[in-house]
């Protein structure tokens, strides 16, 4: 363990199985039965409770495969409105509690408890907030106390559900030690199965290994790979802060009537701003399309949709809305897209629209942007919108 990270306290909150549970607040019967939440049969598991899991359920997993595995699960759709109402209220505990913290998705979060120890116990201190949690909203949730986010969270996992485990300073490597692989943040379904291929089941055969060799074998990855498995991890805990809207807006060189063309420039600002939000984990459930005339006179049209980061459902709306806006057949000076009542959860959410293949389809999409550029693939219609031919100024809100 570094040095740097022997003074350091970090907590990781879960909220067990958080949107099952949440269901469960609002319908008793659901409790200690299988449950899983998802869009129908021809979407995908978005989340399932501890009594679907025992049958093998996970999700993400085709909801015809949780069925014929759990024909007796119940399933339910999901309900934006409450997850984000809920997730406000422990956001809203946590920030009158700690002084630093980082929210890191729509039911989890780190704590930075450094230097609390002088005043009194962290690990007491963490059990009594986890404790007013569990009080003020009838929710579940687990935690893990250690030096660093990785092992904290590695110990909220081994800790559920519905509990809570301290990892003491200089115990990490024995912690981690008897533990399988797959339990490294980081380490996904292709990594774990080269890892068994190169025989490492066990984080102490990592442990073990010269870094040298994961290095060889995985660049950089590898050697992040060997810090965690040895329990070291010096990531800061980001401080927390709710971003309200994500917008993009282009002035034109010359104003223009083509509405084909201004539609395909608008599909373009939508894919751009909807990859930013799937990068951010965030999700959208408010849409507003901007438009400015010649004459410098500007109207607005927004309209409210269930959460997403979904380009086609966005895009579909922000047609529709460009569609009802632009009634005076003038010259347009200037169009714009905001993605308003943002809320983390990502693609976990997205789950309950979105059939498997779309998922997978987003998932591919995305990481050919990553990695060449956000232009890098676009929908064939949007192609205009990268084209300085009509662009006076694009202005974007990141």
């Amino acid at each position: 363990m570094n040095s740097n990270e022997t003074n350091r306290t970090i907590t990781h909150i879960d909220l067990d199985a958080f949107f099952v549970s949440v269901s469960r607040l609002e319908n008793s019967t659901l409790l200690n039965k299988p449950v899983l939440v998802g869009g129908g049969e021809r979407g995908v598991v978005a989340a399932c409770s501890y009594e679907a899991r025992a049958f093998g359920i996970h999700s993400a997993m085709p909801m015809k495969m949780a069925l014929r595995l759990c024909p007796e699960a119940i399933v339910i759709r999901g309900d934006h409105e409450r997850y984000s109402y809920y997730s406000d209220v422990v956001t809203d505990i946590i920030r009158d509690s700690v002084p630093a913290y980082e929210k890191a998705s729509i039911d989890e979060f780190y704590l930075d408890l450094s230097g609390m120890d002088r005043f009194f116990g962290c690990y007491k201190w963490a059990i009594e907030l986890r404790e007013k949690i569990i009080r003020e909203t009838g929710l579940p949730i687990s935690f893990g106390l250690s030096a660093n986010k990785t092992v904290s969270k590695i110990a909220t996992g081994e800790a559920k559900p519905n509990n809570h485990q301290q990892i003491k300073h200089g115990a990490e490597k024995i912690f981690l030690a008897p533990l399988s692989v797959n339990k490294i943040p980081m380490v996904g379904e292709k990594t774990y199965q080269l890892l068994r291929g190169m025989g490492i089941e066990k984080i102490q055969t990592l442990q073990q290994m010269p870094p040298e060799l994961l290095f060889r074998a995985f660049g950089e990855h590898g050697k992040i790979i060997w810090d965690k498995a040895n329990g070291i991890d010096d990531t800061p805990v980001v401080p927390y802060s709710e971003r309200k809207s994500i917008s993009t807006e282009e002035t034109f060189q010359q104003d223009t009537i083509d509405v084909v063309q201004l539609k395909n420039i608008l599909t373009g600002m939508t894919e751009k701003i909807a990859f930013q939000l799937r990068e951010q984990h965030k999700l959208t459930a408010c849409v507003t399309v901007k438009l400015r005339y010649s004459n410098f006179d500007t109207h607005t049209m927004q309209s409210k949709i269930p959460y997403t980061s979904s380009d086609h459902i966005l895009i579909n709306c922000v047609k529709e809305l460009f569609d009802r806006l632009y009634q005076r057949r003038m010259l347009v000076r200037l169009i714009g897209v905001r993605f308003s009542h943002l809320v983390g959860g990502g693609q976990q959410m997205n789950l309950f629209e979105d059939s498997g293949a779309m998922t997978k389809l987003y998932s591919a999409m995305d990481k050919l942007r990553r990695r060449f550029g956000s232009d890098a693939i676009q929908r064939a219609a949007s192609t205009s919108y990268s084209s300085p031919l009509k662009s006076r100024n694009k202005k974007q809100d990141s």
